[in-house]
């Protein structure tokens, strides 16, 4: 039986700094690269303030500083933007309510690709923004 999200987002792991192997998304082959958790992805989102939103390049920018990294690997940071976003929808369906719930919408918004592979996820982003202005 598959992983629910929220076991994908609470298995143990660490995060990664290496040398990027290709260049892609605005990362160089050969430059340090953080590679983050899904957890690490969850905590930053959560930290940021209620109204306020960080872009995706911004929060890759600041984790790889965080690291001591040069970037962060954009294709783990959208695998596990989707973890955390479908694991905070878990939630919600269960009936935590959405201000107690993973913060995605404050970086993920109604343009991001991620975006349309979420459930209602355009509009849920939608209605949280507002709510949160």
């Amino acid at each position: 039986m598959p992983k629910s999200w929220t076991e994908r987002l609470n298995a143990p792991a660490e995060p990664v700094v290496k040398l990027a192997p290709i260049s892609i998304a605005g990362m160089r082959a050969g430059q340090l690269m953080l590679v983050p958790t899904a957890r690490m992805i969850a905590d930053f989102m959560s930290a940021i303030p209620p109204g306020h939103a960080v872009g995706i390049r911004a929060m890759r920018q600041e984790l790889a500083q965080r690291h001591q990294a040069e970037v962060t690997c954009p294709i783990y940071t959208g695998y596990h933007l989707r973890t955390v976003a479908e694991a905070a929808l878990e939630a919600y369906a269960a009936g935590v309510p959405a201000e107690a719930i993973t913060p995605f919408w404050r970086v993920l918004d109604e343009t991001s690709p991620t975006t349309g592979r979420l459930p209602d996820g355009v509009a849920f982003i939608a209605a949280r923004r507002a709510a949160e202005c």
